[in-house]
C-alpha cells in the first residue's frame, strides 16, 4: 500500500521532470517481456511470491506461445522517477502495436539478442523510433548464453545503427545483471516529456480493450492538460461525450488517481459501450473548454491476408457474429464481412495483417467462445481492370470475373528484408527466384553477416515462405517485410470441381507458371482425403473451361454376385451389368458427400 501511495501522490504533485515514458522494442525472442519483468522485480511493483513469467501477457494463448500479442502499459517508480514502459510485440503481423506505443513515448529501449545480434525487426522498429524523433538507448541482452559475443554485436550495432558500441548496455533479462544500469540510462538519456498543464485538454488513445462489466478501457497518454475523474471529456474524432467515471495508473495492477497531468500514461474508464467511440488514436478533450485540434492519431492498419472463416455447424452462425463484433473491440486491425459458400453455408470474409494474426484470431474465436471453425485457402487483394476501363479489387478468387471480362490483374508486392549467415545466401536467393522476387540489394552487416532485400509478391510470402526461410537457413536467418505497391502479373484462376460441381471454398488465384503443378497437387491431395461414394468421383482442376489436372475416388463395389454358387456365367455378367447401370444413374442425380473435416485437413496451411 505504501508503494501505491507514493505513486498516487507522485500524481499530484504535477513535476513532469520526474516522468520518463519508454516503449521496448526488440525482434521476436530477443527478451523484451522477460526485461520487463526483471523492471517490475527491481522497482517492487510486484510481490517476490505473485511473480511469474510474461507477467504483463494478460492472454493465455501468449503465455502458450510464448509471445506478446498486445502492448501492454505499466508504471513503475524508481529513484524518485515515474517510468511508463510499454512492452510491444516483436512479431511482423503486430507491428501496428508497435508504432501505436511510440506515440506515447519519448525514448525507446532497444534489446538486442547477445548470441544472435541484429535481425530484421530489430532494424524494422529502429527505423519507426527514428520515425518519430525518439530517443534510442541500446541494449545486448542474453550476455549470460555461453553463445554470447556482446563485443562482437556491439561494433554490429555501431557500424549498423550508428549507436556508438561503449553506449550499448550489456544486461541479462533472466538473471538481472544490467538491469539497474539500463534503468539508470533511461533517466539520464531519455528526454523528459513536454506539456502545458494549464492548456485545454489533449489525450491520446494508444490502445482499447472490452471490459464486460466496465465498457471499454482505454489506456491514454496525456499530452496536454489535466485530466480529472467526474470531468465531462469530449471525443474528438467520435464527436461523442462521456463522463470519466475512473481514471487511474496500472502499477501493474489497476490504480484510481484524481488526475492525470502532461507527461502521464494511465487508463480511462468513461462508460463506453461501442468501442468505435474510443478507437486508438483518439484525441480525448474537456466538453466544456475543447482543444483547438485533435492530435495526429494513426493510419488505420491495412488487413494484407484474406480468408473466409464459416462455423462447421450452421447453427452457430449467429453466435460466430457476435463473437467476431466482440473481439473487434479488443483487436481492432481485423476485418469482417458477411458472405456466402455454396459449399460450406453462411459465413464472414474476414481479412488480416498476417498469417500469424489469422492463426491468432481463430485460436481466440475458437477458445474464448467455444466455437468451432473452417477456415478456407488465404488469398490478397487483387486489382482488376475491366473491359469498360473500370477498376474492380478482388479479395475473394471466387469473385473475380471471367478472363475474357477483364484486361489487367495486379497483385500486391511486399519489400521484404532478411538478414542471414552468409553461408545461406544461396539457398535464400533461390528460394526467393522460386517465388517471383526481384533482388534490390545485398549489403554485409559484418564480415560474416549480410542483409538480402527483395521485392516480392504478397501472394507467394503470405502461405510458407517464412517456414521455408527457417528451414533452409537452419533457423538462423530473420525477415521482415512491408507493403510497397501493386505490380501486374499473368494470373489465373484455378478451380476444383467434384463430379463436375465447382466447389468455391478450394478457388484460387494463382501465377500462370504454377498452376498446373497447383490443380495436379491439390487434385492428389483432396484424392487421399474425400471418403468412398457408391459412385465413382472425378476431381478436377480448371482454369475456366480447360481441365489441366484430374483424380478419380473410385465407387465403393458391392460383392453382387456372391449369392452366385455355379452356373451360367451370363447370369453373372446379366447382375454386374445392371449393378453399372444403377451407379450411372446415382452418379447423374447423386450429390458428393464432403465432410467439413475435409476443408480443414485440405486448407491446412503447413502441408
Amino acid at each position: 500500500m505504501a508503494r501505491d501511495h507514493a505513486l498516487s501522490s507522485r500524481f499530484n504533485a504535477g513535476d513532469i521532470t520526474k516522468i520518463r515514458n519508454i516503449a521496448i522494442i526488440a525482434h521476436i525472442d530477443h527478451g523484451k517481456s522477460t526485461l520487463a519483468d526483471r523492471m517490475l522485480e527491481l522497482c517492487g511493483a510486484v510481490e517476490a511470491r505473485d511473480m511469474r513469467a510474461q507477467y504483463l501477457d494478460s492472454m493465455d494463448i501468449e503465455r502458450e506461445r510464448g509471445i506478446t500479442i498486445k502492448l501492454q502499459s505499466v508504471t513503475l517508480s524508481y529513484k524518485g522517477h515515474q517510468i511508463n514502459i510499454i512492452d510491444t510485440p516483436g512479431h511482423v503481423d503486430f507491428g501496428y502495436e508497435v508504432s501505436r506505443s511510440l506515440a506515447a513515448c519519448e525514448g525507446v529501449v532497444l534489446v538486442v539478442d547477445a548470441a544472435q545480434g541484429i535481425e530484421a525487426q530489430t532494424l524494422a522498429n529502429m527505423y519507426l523510433a527514428l520515425d518519430n524523433n525518439l530517443e534510442v538507448v541500446a541494449a545486448l541482452n542474453k550476455i549470460d548464453l555461453p553463445a554470447a559475443d556482446p563485443d562482437r554485436y556491439a561494433q554490429e550495432i555501431e557500424h549498423v545503427l550508428a549507436i556508438p558500441a561503449d553506449d550499448v548496455l550489456r544486461i541479462s533479462a533472466k538473471t538481472g545483471e544490467g538491469v539497474p544500469e539500463l534503468l539508470d540510462a533511461v533517466l539520464e538519456r531519455i528526454p523528459h516529456p513536454s506539456g502545458d498543464p494549464d492548456a485545454p485538454l489533449q489525450a491520446l488513445i494508444f490502445d482499447s480493450h472490452f471490459d464486460t462489466y466496465r465498457g471499454v478501457v482505454s489506456s491514454i497518454r496525456v499530452m496536454n492538460g489535466v485530466m480529472r475523474t467526474g470531468d465531462r471529456l469530449r471525443f474528438m474524432q467520435a464527436g461523442s461525450t462521456h463522463l470519466a467515471d475512473e481514471i487511474g495508473i496500472r502499477t501493474p495492477a489497476n490504480l484510481p488517481v484524481d488526475e492525470l497531468g502532461p507527461g502521464d500514461v494511465g487508463y480511462l474508464v468513461a462508460g463506453i459501450k461501442d468501442v468505435r467511440e474510443a478507437r486508438s488514436g483518439e484525441t480525448i478533450t474537456e466538453a466544456s473548454r475543447p482543444a483547438a485540434e485533435a492530435l495526429e492519431g494513426y493510419r488505420e492498419p491495412q488487413p494484407m491476408v484474406f480468408a473466409g472463416l464459416y462455423p462447421v455447424d450452421g447453427d452457430d452462425y449467429e453466435s460466430f457474429r457476435d463473437a467476431l463484433d466482440k473481439l473487434r473491440l479488443d483487436d481492432g486491425s481485423f476485418t469482417f464481412e458477411p458472405e456466402t459458400s455454396t459449399a460450406l453455408g453462411f459465413g464472414f470474409r474476414c481479412g488480416f495483417l498476417g498469417l500469424l494474426h489469422m492463426e491468432i484470431i481463430r485460436e481466440r474465436l475458437e477458445r474464448e467462445f467455444d466455437l468451432n471453425l473452417i477456415a478456407t485457402s488465404p488469398s490478397v487483394k487483387y486489382r482488376i481492370t475491366l473491359n469498360t476501363g473500370a477498376e474492380l479489387v478482388v479479395d475473394n478468387p471466387s469473385d473475380l470475373p471471367p478472363s475474357g471480362d477483364w484486361t489487367r490483374i495486379e497483385e500486391p508486392y511486399l519489400k521484404a528484408s532478411m538478414i542471414t549467415p552468409k553461408a545461406y545466401t544461396g539457398t535464400l536467393m533461390e528460394l526467393c527466384q522460386s517465388r517471383r522476387g526481384q533482388l534490390q540489394r545485398m549489403d554485409y552487416l559484418s564480415p560474416e553477416r549480410l542483409e538480402l532485400v527483395y521485392n516480392l509478391p504478397l501472394a507467394e510470402v503470405v502461405i510458407d515462405f517464412f517456414d521455408q526461410l527457417k528451414s533452409r537457413s537452419q533457423g538462423y536467418a530473420s525477415l521482415d517485410y512491408e507493403p510497397i505497391d501493386y505490380e501486374p502479373g499473368d494470373l489465373v484462376r484455378v478451380d476444383i470441381l467434384f463430379n463436375g460441381e465447382q466447389v468455391d471454398a478450394f478457388s484460387t488465384i494463382v501465377h500462370r507458371d504454377s498452376s498446373y503443378d497447383y490443380g495436379r497437387r491439390t487434385a492428389e491431395k483432396l484424392r487421399e482425403i474425400i471418403p468412398r461414394q457408391q459412385f465413382e468421383v472425378p476431381i478436377q482442376a480448371a482454369i475456366g473451361g480447360r481441365i489441366i489436372a484430374r483424380e478419380t475416388v473410385k465407387a465403393y463395389r458391392k460383392d453382387v454376385t456372391a449369392k452366385l454358387y455355379g452356373g451360367d456365367v451370363t447370369r453373372k455378367n446379366k447382375l454386374l451389368k445392371k449393378q453399372k447401370e444403377g451407379k450411372k444413374k446415382m452418379k447423374s442425380i447423386g450429390r458428393v458427400e464432403i465432410p467439413p473435416d475435409t476443408f480443414i485437413r485440405a486448407l491446412r496451411l503447413d502441408d
